[in-house]
């Protein structure tokens, strides 16, 4: 099993507009690509010195194959989305291989 980790810092002046987007939009549409079996979203506790919020979000996957094929077919898509949002906002990418789960 493997997570497809988003960690994003939004500035404080979207952020309402953005978690309310995440939450109703964007993790849904992420969800309907059938590449991911569940995501969850959480708050980094945290405080930037650049200021912000910062959440983590986490897409789980059932192979590196799978998450291969997201990037391959939906990627730059659901990312292109955030546009509306762009320059407001950080965000980093790390992929998580599942060793155990108890």
């Amino acid at each position: 099993m493997y997570i497809y980790n988003v960690t994003i810092n939004v500035q404080e002046e979207i952020h309402d507009q953005w978690v309310k987007w995440m939450k109703e939009e964007h993790i849904p549409e992420m969800l309907d690509t059938k590449k991911f079996q569940k995501a969850l979203m959480t708050r980094v506790l945290v405080e930037e010195p650049m200021g912000g919020i910062t959440y983590s979000v986490q897409y789980t996957t059932e192979s590196k194959a799978m998450l291969e094929k997201y990037y391959a077919e939906n990627a730059d898509k659901m990312r292109s989305k955030s546009k509306k949002f762009e320059g407001k906002f950080v965000a980093f990418r790390t992929e998580l291989e599942v060793i155990s789960e108890q």
